[in-house]
């Protein structure tokens, strides 16, 4: 049975879903045929915001209306997963060439995600691109994980955040807790942590953070 948990996010059993635009996989997810349509099962493997849904998120600050900044949207699977949520758009913010092909290719179906071909850290690059944005959503394996969501920040007037950090992406020397609390207490200038999930085991010294700017 198909309950929703949230707007645009539904929960079957143990899996969690987003009804499909076109009825059609995306990165060979699992598909759900009822009644109501056909959803696409969002993989906590492949995505980081699938494995803070399954790890116990409070609260998903997409809406069905929301402008989502996507930083690092790689191939697509995880901002595929936002578009379908949204009637909004999604702008795909990703630097590398070969996961901008696989992106590209992905918008072409979904129609309301915006793929930009930049650098995460150089705002001033697309803003002139982003009409308006409610949440950011970022998932960038770089060493100042924290200031790239601040510098954003300076550009953007989104209200929410989701931000994956991963620690080994920082430094390999120390704790990753130590290493996340210095990241979320930058964050904590501007912003209200609301929650935070260790990834683990989808995700090895990972940590989700849920963000509201105050």
């Amino acid at each position: 049975m198909v309950k929703q948990v949230f707007p645009g996010v539904y929960r079957f059993g143990r899996d969690f879903a987003t009804k499909s635009q076109d009825s059609k996989r995306v990165y060979g997810e699992r598909l759900k045929r009822t009644k109501g349509g056909v959803f696409r099962v969002w993989d906590p493997h492949r995505s980081k915001v699938a494995a803070a849904l399954v790890k116990g998120l409070n609260e998903f600050p997409v809406k069905a209306d929301s402008n989502v900044l996507y930083l690092g949207a790689s191939s697509g699977t995880t901002a595929s997963h936002i578009a379908d949520v949204t009637g909004g758009l999604v702008y795909c913010v990703e630097f590398a060439k070969r996961s901008m092909r696989d992106l590209y290719q992905v918008s072409l179906r979904k129609r309301n995600m915006v793929p930009v071909l930049a650098d995460a850290r150089h705002p001033w690059e697309y803003n002139h691109l982003v009409s308006c944005c409610d949440v950011l959503i970022q998932d960038v394996a770089q060493p100042r994980q924290a200031e790239i969501v601040l510098v954003n920040s300076n550009y953007f007037d989104f209200r929410e955040a989701l931000l994956s950090i991963k620690s080994r992406s920082i430094d390999t020397t120390r704790t990753p807790k130590k290493i996340f609390d210095e990241e979320v207490a930058k964050l904590e200038k501007i912003f209200s942590v609301k929650q935070k999930l260790l990834l683990k085991p989808f995700e090895e010294d990972h940590i989700l953070v849920h963000l509201v700017r105050k």
